[in-house]
């Protein structure tokens, strides 16, 4: 049967989908029992740091973004070594998909399936995130220290109290190391086919970043799923609806999704 390496996204987020600071939606098991169901086998795991890999955490100050970039290449490779698999498609969900992407592009797979990714480099979208919450005063310092990092320097100034947790120190050459990447740029050099798959009522990452994802590589496929956010359930773009479908495991992961993933992996070529 073919099989799918299912990578999550930020934060303390875990291999079911869930985050310790979000709630328990069980959005990435619900997925995977899916697909499970429709003869597609499903590699998971929990990132380092979290939940069962708690312990291969490594220190703030060494963490870069290619540690899970290798982490997830390593999957693949286990996979690969198995060799019981007609093919292989790695999914990755919200951060996952540029890790995905570009552990994809290292280890040479079957299929590559963007799962709510971004389509803009993360500079760019912390700027549009934070110009809406930050006074202009506080914003230009956010600026000169977002320049500075994508620069590949850091910086010993102080940020503003509002902003410490984001450009702390211990924390500056994990963001040095993600801000270099573009997901536009990534996803040209897959050598797969590739699926680019968005909820139409995600307030997280936008159809616009499919859509830009999509211009980058025109041979990848794109469905926009009607009615689901971002923790792919269901749930029209009220806020209160949205808050609580981050948290509730008994809303069901929308059938679409599962449909178009199926789809695209029963369909690859064999390895």
């Amino acid at each position: 049967m073919p099989v799918v390496l299912l990578i999550a996204g930020s934060g303390p987020t875990d291999r079911d989908g869930n985050n310790t600071m979000a709630g328990t939606n069980n959005s990435l098991k619900m997925l995977s029992e899916a697909l499970v169901k429709r003869g597609i086998a499903v590699l998971r795991y929990d990132k380092r740091g979290i939940a069962a890999s708690a312990k291969a955490m490594v220190s703030e100050s060494d963490l870069r973004f290619e540690t899970y970039i290798d982490d997830a290449l390593g999957f693949i490779r286990l996979l690969q070594t198995e060799g019981k698999y007609t093919s292989i498609t790695v999914v990755g969900h919200s951060e996952g998909s540029l890790i995905g992407m570009i552990a994809a592009q290292k280890a040479g797979v079957q299929g590559f399936v963007s799962l709510a990714g971004a389509g803009f480099p993360a500079g760019q979208i912390l700027r549009k995130q934070l110009g809406k919450q930050l006074p202009p005063t506080v914003m230009q310092e956010c600026e000169k220290l977002l320049s500075e990092l994508e620069a590949g320097k850091t910086t010993s100034t102080t940020p503003p109290m509002m902003l410490a947790s984001l450009f702390r120190p211990s924390v500056q050459p994990y963001m040095i190391s993600w801000l270099r990447y573009d997901p536009r740029e990534e996803i040209k050099r897959l050598n797969c086919p590739a699926l680019i798959l968005q909820g139409m009522t995600d307030i997280q990452i936008s159809v616009e970043d499919a859509q830009s994802l999509a211009a980058a590589n025109p041979k990848a496929s794109m469905i926009l799923v009607n009615g689901m956010n971002h923790v792919l359930k269901a749930v029209s773009s009220d806020m209160k609806e949205q808050v609580a479908s981050y948290s509730n495991p008994m809303l069901p992961v929308v059938p679409a999704l599962v449909d178009g993933i199926a789809k695209f992996v029963l369909e690859l070529p064999k390895r």
